[in-house]
């Protein structure tokens, strides 16, 4: 069976959490707001874990909702450390989902504990990097020279036809993302 992605847009800042799954169970990237909306969204999968990309407010709002009715663990890189996780994320751990296989890849810069996640030419990039724009480094623990360098360095390394996933607004790809850096 294929991963299937679906991405529900939540909060005031229309963050996207993005709900994978495969062989009828499940993992939530970034459970940003709106609990019940993605309760709806996740009413016929078992949600196996939830990830967060960062600790930013908008992509961990619905957290202790979304674990209280999954029952799920959360994992969160332990730069990014907050109350309400259980598992720390680190760079190179492979998270499994049936078949498919999700590498996490540490990507400071927005965040210090930024990380996305990525499997098979499908990347979860949060607030690391944009359609044609990179995240907000002017938060406290941002660092753009940093971003920068996780962008350049992990991400534009991977084939240019994997499909980006960002935090927030549309999807892209490595390839395009090459033109703007």
């Amino acid at each position: 069976m294929v991963m299937e992605i679906r991405r529900c847009v939540v909060g005031p800042l229309e963050t996207n959490c993005y709900i994978i799954s495969s062989e009828r169970k499940g993992i939530i990237i970034d459970p940003g707001d709106e609990a019940q909306k993605i309760i709806k969204e996740i009413s016929d999968l078992e949600i196996i874990m939830i990830l967060a990309t960062h600790n930013h407010f908008d992509h961990i709002t619905a957290l202790k909702p979304i674990k209280e009715y999954t029952r799920s663990k959360a994992g969160i890189h332990p730069e990014d450390w907050v109350e309400g996780f259980d598992i720390r994320l680190e760079d190179g751990q492979t998270i499994e989902l049936g078949k498919e296989r999700l590498r996490v890849i540490h990507t400071p810069g927005h965040t210090p504990g930024g990380c996305s996640f990525y499997t098979d030419k499908i990347l979860f990039s949060g607030d690391t990097l944009f359609k044609s724009g990179i995240g907000n480094t002017s938060f406290p623990g941002g660092d753009e020279e940093a971003i920068y360098k996780s962008i350049r360095e992990r991400l534009l390394a991977l084939p240019e036809d994997t499909l980006v996933y960002p935090g927030h607004g549309p999807s892209t790809t490595i390839g395009a993302e090459k033109a703007w850096f």
